[in-house]
């Protein structure tokens, strides 16, 4: 179908597509005119993604910031916060709100659950683009209703909001609380696993005891090498014979009575070849040398016996010294395992003193987080109730129904003609036959009232084949 065949149709046709279009419009016109008016209102809270926690510290990330916003639009529209705009809009106490929801369901399921999933209906929750503003559009039929149910939305969402922060806090923190008073228990077993052992040990200061031990140990055992050398040379001097012992030859005594019996023997030899041995004189200094003899040989004894003395005293130092090196050095041993003994005990005190204080950290951190009131969602601005509808938008209806009433009857006109086709012009004869025009016959002459066909086709002619025209009148 060309152009000139469309634009033929049309024009035979148009008081067709004239009136389905009205007939649209009409329909438009009354399905607008019974709508019921519905009334919009928007409110809008702002998310700070760069806000700190002001107890736990930190912000959240900027790749987890579209995630994160995605799951608070899911939230505003969720079932938690469409209840608790029941709750505080006591919608669930209103007579006719419960007439609605007996007719409606026969009084099945729950009242609240059943006004919530009505106000969701109405409920258009959007993120702003590029920006952490959130927009909440409540519609509704009642103006100042559709306010009061946007700012309603927009604070369960901050409480919800506040509630999801501090709920898990709480319960971290009555966890936390258990855990510190576990980790408390501990310690004073520790504690008193420790003072007990300190007790029952004797234990004041281990390492200064211990200290002083090991120090007195040093010294027995410095007392013990001493003795065991003197022993040693007690021993060797013993076999010595007593005139060439040390102490005997050092002796200033011995020394002197060797010189005495020295003098006197030289005098006795020199008066025995004077007087003669039966003198008297000589007999009196025979006498006196044997005393001194005897009284050098008597000291020489006396010492002997002295390093003898030392001998056996210094074996019985030894074998006390050496008893008493053994004691200390058990007494040593006993105060390094009680030292060890304790330092366990101490390390498990320090230990439950460490897991005390974490958890007393974290339980008091929770606490502060479960107590907090403030959130990272600021309210930008309150709803207000709209002067005019937002539905049924009449003029968009209306230019709609035009376009889709034109189409309308454009379509009817064409689906009428291709139903009961007709010839209106030689397009169609040559589609039709499928023979082509020898002559065309026209007139300007026609009648005004043959309407416009007439008119188009211009001065009469005939048309021979594709060889010319005879015009009326003219003949060639």
């Amino acid at each position: 179908m060309s152009l000139h065949q469309f634009l033929l149709i049309l024009r035979a046709r148009y008081r067709l597509a004239l009136l389905v279009a009205a007939l649209t419009l009409l329909l438009a016109v009354s399905v607008s005119l019974a709508l019921p008016r519905q009334y919009t209102a928007q409110t809008a809270v702002l998310v700070d993604l760069r806000s700190p926690d002001p107890v736990a510290g930190g912000n959240l990330a900027g790749l987890v910031a579209p995630s994160y916003m995605a799951t608070q639009v899911d939230i505003i529209g969720g079932e938690q916060v469409a209840e608790r705009v029941v709750s505080m809009l006591k919608l669930d106490e209103d007579p006719v709100q419960r007439e609605r929801w007996m007719q409606a369901t026969q009084g099945r399921g729950s009242l609240p659950v059943w006004l919530a999933g009505r106000l969701q209906a109405g409920l258009d929750v959007r993120p702003a683009r590029e920006s952490n503003v959130i927009n909440i559009t409540y519609k509704g039929g009642d103006a100042e209703g559709a306010a009061r149910v946007a700012n309603a939305f927009a604070q369960a969402y901050l409480d919800t909001h506040l509630a999801l922060k501090t709920e898990p806090a709480r319960i971290y923190a009555e966890w936390f609380e258990q855990q510190a008073r576990d980790s408390r228990a501990k310690l004073e077993e520790a504690q008193a696993r420790l003072s007990n052992f300190q007790q029952k040990a004797g234990i004041i200061t281990s390492d200064e005891r211990l200290d002083f031990e090991t120090a007195k140990l040093g010294a027995i055992s410095s007392q013990l090498t001493e003795v065991q050398g003197a022993t040693t040379d007690s021993q060797s001097k013993r076999s010595v014979r007593g005139d060439n012992l040390a102490e005997v030859m050092q002796s200033s005594l011995i020394n002197g009575l060797k010189a005495d019996i020295g003098r006197l023997e030289a005098k006795v030899q020199e008066t025995g070849v004077k007087l003669g041995p039966n003198h008297p004189q000589m007999q009196s200094m025979q006498s006196e040398l044997a005393a001194l003899r005897v009284r050098l040989a008597g000291e020489t004894r006396q010492i002997s016996a002295s390093i003898d003395t030392a001998f056996r005293v210094g074996k019985d130092r030894e074998r006390e010294l050496q008893g008493a090196v053994l004691a200390q050095k058990s007494r040593v041993l006993l105060l390094n395992k009680q030292r060890d003994e304790l330092n366990v005990y101490r390390r498990d005190v320090e230990a439950a003193q460490r897991a005390y204080e974490e958890v007393s950290k974290n339980a008091s951190q929770t606490r502060l987080q479960s107590l907090s009131n403030q959130t990272n969602v600021v309210r930008l601005n309150s709803a207000v109730a709209p002067l005019r509808p937002s539905s049924p938008k009449t003029t968009l209806n209306l230019a709609m129904a035009a376009f889709v009433g034109t189409l309308l009857g454009v379509a009817c006109a064409l689906l009428l003609e291709l139903a009961n086709r007709r010839v209106r012009s030689s397009e169609d004869l040559t589609q039709s036959l499928g023979l082509p025009v020898l002559g065309r016959v026209s007139s300007s002459a026609l009648p005004k009232t043959r309407g416009m066909a007439a008119r188009l086709s211009g001065p009469a002619r005939l048309t021979l084949g594709y060889g010319g025209s005879l015009n009326k009148g003219n003949p060639a």
